[in-house]
C-alpha cells in the first residue's frame, strides 16, 4: 500500500508539472506544433534517464522515493499517449510533414536525452 500511496503522490506532481509547462511553453510557441508535449517529452526523458541511474547507482534513497520520482512523477509527467493523439490529429488535418516532424523528431530527441541523462548521472 505504501509503493501505491508513493505512485500517487508523485503521479499527482508529474501530471500537474505537465500541465502547466506543456501549457506555458505551447503558449510561448504560438505555433500548431505541439511544442508543449515536445518539451515536456525531452525534459522527462532526460530526467528519467538521469535519476535512474542517479537512484540506483549512486544514491542510498529509499524504493518509496525511487517510485515516487521515477514511476510516479516521471512516469505522469511525460506524455507519450498526448504525443501520440497529437500526431494522429495533425494526420487528420492533413498537416503530414507536422505530424512526421512531430513522431521522428520526439523519438530521436527523447532517446538522445534519455542517453545523455545516463551518461551525465555517470560522471558525476
Amino acid at each position: 500500500m505504501r509503493q501505491l500511496l508513493a505512485v500517487a503522490a508523485g503521479g499527482a506532481i508529474g501530471a500537474s508539472l505537465r500541465w502547466l509547462m506543456a501549457g506555458a511553453v505551447q503558449r510561448a510557441s504560438g505555433g500548431a506544433f505541439p511544442w508543449g508535449t515536445f518539451a515536456v517529452n525531452a525534459l522527462g526523458s532526460f530526467a528519467l534517464g538521469f535519476l535512474f541511474v542517479y537512484l540506483l547507482e549512486r544514491s542510498t534513497t529509499g524504493e518509496l522515493l525511487r517510485l515516487l520520482i521515477t514511476v510516479g512523477l516521471l512516469g505522469a509527467f511525460t506524455t507519450f499517449s498526448t504525443y501520440s493523439l497529437e500526431s494522429i490529429r495533425l494526420m487528420e488535418q492533413g498537416a503530414f510533414g507536422l505530424a512526421a516532424a512531430n513522431v521522428l523528431g520526439q523519438v530521436f530527441v527523447c532517446l538522445v536525452l534519455t542517453w545523455l541523462g545516463v551518461q551525465v548521472a555517470r560522471l558525476i
